[in-house]
């Protein structure tokens, strides 16, 4: 069909024209791919570097017409009364090219979809959003859409195209900001980015996609289309059976791992192990150790190895460090079939400043806020997700989701949660703008947080939050309808503090600092409290904890056992990171691995074993559970005695089916014939005790006791202990008559 090239180019202005050759055109589709014009179809391409471009008929490979050039710059325009689906074949230098045209689609996401985008309720994000690998009309390809209002122009980015951000530029979907395009013959590992101008004419730093399922491994930074094909899940009984309440009510007690350290490969570089290596190795022993969860510190995509995740930029993605996405779906299918639960760290108070991320993503603070008194973190010189827009708050959400839907993962830890709830958290005098109402509260941070565990409870029921929250806000575990923030546990950080400073000073000082540890007890239950002794406490100068205790070697190793010990007796869940149930001797290292070779000192292997005897009591042990959450499980044995830094514990079952004796001698002197009150006549069974050989101590045991008729702390009967040197011991009552 001859047709004049004013023809063509009907209705396309020279400055629109100029616009889409030099990339800055915003409206693509109202040049490119088909359109109808005198009754006939023209159709538009532009394809920079290609020698020659014909149009063929979809089913048969039938060249129909071939394409004129329609300017030098690489645009081609063809003319065809073909009312049938159309391909294009491409001519390139050193290839020939038969694809469908992008620009041939028509609308993409629908209008409910783009409604919920902003509104901040589109809770299935990274199917709507990102790189999607699907078919339309038969035609297999990659869906690309990306939030991006105050920009000129989007365009999608990657081998596939050179790099080069004037061949697929976007349609603008007005209504929500959102830019769209589908590119057809692309497949799952295609690595690609966003080109972006911005309102201002400006080219940014090409950058990754906020909702990119996969990512290449740092220090590269490209996103990376991944595969929509669903993974094989082999853990239908743990997420039938699992429930929230029961593992609320029941033993708790988490392993904190940082997934590149926690073993590294010395034969092969001092590599990272990948997720299959960690299946077969961590799972294994977390199990065998009797932890009922492993946490793992932020595995979301972040480009800074030393931040260990805490500065991610990537809130959908696994990291590439240690495989693909579905390298770390089998490795959480592989917890559950050893009966481990999956707690991942997640980070929602702040982000990296890196160019090529989130930071003025179009040429505004789109996801921080404009000012600097609300929108960045002079600690960590990171960047404020700006609560007040629904679109953050909905990607945040959205990314809370991703981890419990798509990858089955038992809990999130939000991190940094008091960080966000105070606009002055670190910031002097005028450096922080007040809320509303002329207060330090971050109005728009409780409201986050209330929606956030209101909508994971609602659509993961099975699912908890624990808040890191380091200061006396109250009602973090508190229903967001009784006015809470709605979260299910709360880290105990003053009692981690108080406990630490007490065992860190020479057991001749403890009586002057008794009340340390009994101080716990006065807020004990106005929260649902973990007792962490996490990677922050081992990092950073403060040593191991093994480091952390006076004394000579044999006094540190009883110190250590003694403490942990006490943490096990003690109301509320526990969590131990990775290292110290070997009494690692050095601080952590996140470029090394944990000293596993001090596991030939016996030592070393005793507090591991303690370490695993402790679980298996505590998950044995209705006793030692019910009163973690609920004061009538505990009562003080022997809060009082000071003078010889004795603590005594009770712990019951519910309506005191059972009962446990839990009593702590923080000196260096055994002391015999203590006597010390119990609730139940009858015998009591020791069934552990910390300075047993097994675990390296002098082997002081009590065995089994009976109980005799001399009142003692208020009780009718009472007990006469042998109390080792910096133990602690734990005596199984008789059954309640």
């Amino acid at each position: 069909m001859n047709v004049e090239r004013s023809e063509l180019l009907a209705g396309i202005g020279h400055d629109a024209l100029w616009a889409l050759i030099e990339g800055r055109h915003g409206d693509p589709f109202s040049i490119l791919g088909p359109h109808e014009s005198g009754g006939m179809t023209i159709v538009r391409v532009y394809l920079p570097g290609a020698e020659a471009v014909d149009l063929i008929e979809a089913g048969s490979g039938r060249v129909v017409t071939p394409f004129s050039v329609a300017h030098p710059a690489g645009l081609f325009a063809a003319a065809t009364g073909l009312r049938t689906g159309y391909r294009l074949k491409i001519t390139w230098p050193d290839a020939v090219q038969i694809t469908e045209d992008p620009y041939s689609f028509g609308l993409l996401l629908g209008e409910l979809d783009l409604h919920l985008i902003s509104e901040g309720t589109h809770y299935s994000l990274s199917r709507t959003l990102g790189a999607v690998a699907m078919s339309i009309d038969g035609i297999s390809g990659v869906r690309f859409a990306v939030w991006a209002p105050n920009a000129r122009r989007v365009s999608v980015v990657g081998d596939f195209n050179a790099w080069d951000g004037r061949r697929n530029p976007m349609r603008l979907r007005q209504s929500a900001g959102v830019w769209e395009l589908f590119i057809p013959s692309l497949a799952a590992g295609e690595r690609y980015k966003f080109e972006i101008v911005d309102a201002e004419g400006t080219c940014l730093p090409q950058k990754a996609d906020p909702v990119a399922r996969a990512s290449e491994a740092a220090p590269s930074t490209a996103s990376i289309v991944a595969s929509s094909t669903p993974f094989r899940w082999t853990d239908d009984g743990w997420m039938r059976d699992r429930s929230r309440q029961e593992r609320l009510e029941g033993a708790m007690s988490v392993y904190e791992v940082h997934a590149g350290s926690w073993l590294r490969d010395g034969r092969d570089g001092n590599r990272y192990l990948d997720w299959v290596e960690l299946s077969q190795r961590l799972v294994p022993y977390a199990s065998d150790m009797g932890f009922t969860h492993i946490e793992l510190l932020p595995i979301m995509e972040h480009p800074f190895g030393g931040s260990w995740g805490y500065q991610p930029l990537g809130l959908f993605a696994p990291t590439g460090r240690y495989g693909t996405p579905e390298d770390f779906a089998y490795f959480v299918d592989r917890c559950h079939g050893a009966g481990l639960g999956i707690i991942l760290d997640w980070v929602p108070a702040h982000f990296p400043t890196d160019v090529w991320g989130l930071a003025r993503f179009d040429g505004s603070a789109l996801y921080e806020h404009e000012d600097p008194r609300e929108g960045f973190h002079r600690d960590w010189n990171t960047l404020i997700y700006n609560l007040g827009r629904n679109e953050v708050k909905g990607f945040l959400i959205a990314s809370a989701l991703e981890w419990l839907e798509r990858y089955h993962v038992d809990g999130l830890r939000v991190d940094a949660v008091a960080s966000m709830l105070y606009r002055d958290y670190s910031r002097n005098e005028g450096e922080w703008i007040p809320n509303q109402y002329g207060g330090r509260e971050n109005l728009e941070a409780v409201e986050f947080f209330k929606h956030l565990n209101s909508i994971v409870h609602e659509r993961c029921p099975h699912a908890m939050t624990i808040a890191e929250e380091s200061t006396a806000w109250p009602g973090v575990t508190k229903p967001p309808e009784e006015g809470g923030l709605g979260f299910d546990i709360k880290w105990n950080m003053g009692w981690m503090h108080d406990s630490l400073s007490y065992i860190e000073k020479d057991p001749v000082y403890r009586s002057h600092h008794h009340g340390t540890m009994t101080f716990g007890m006065i807020y004990a239950y106005s929260e649902r409290f973990m007792l962490p002794i996490s990677h922050d406490e081992v990092v950073y100068g403060k040593g191991s904890l093994l480091t952390k205790m006076p004394g000579d070697e044999w006094q540190k190793f009883a110190n250590l056992r003694s403490y942990l010990a006490f943490m096990w007796g003690h109301p509320g869940k526990k969590l131990l990171f990775m290292g110290s149930e070997i009494a690692q001797p050095g601080e952590w290292n996140h470029d090394a691995s944990v000293s596993w070779d001090v596991l030939e000192r016996p030592q070393h292997v005793g507090i591991q074993r303690l370490v695993k005897d402790l679980n298996s009591l505590y998950g044995e042990e209705p006793s030692l559970q019910f009163g973690d959450f609920h004061p009538q499980g505990f009562e003080w044995a022997a809060a009082d005695d000071a003078a010889n830094s004795v603590l005594g514990m009770l712990r019951y079952g519910k309506d005191r089916s059972s009962s446990v004796l839990v009593v702590s001698n923080f000196t260096p002197v055994p002391r015999y014939g203590y006597r010390i009150g119990v609730p139940d006549d009858g015998v009591w069974i020791e069934r552990i005790t910390t300075d047993a050989r097994e675990y390296g101590g002098s082997g002081l045991v009590n065995g089994a006791l009976s109980s005799e008729p001399i009142p003692a702390h208020g009780r009718p009967v009472s007990l006469s202990l042998t109390l080792p040197p910096l133990a602690t011991i734990f005596l199984k009552g008789p059954s309640p008559r």
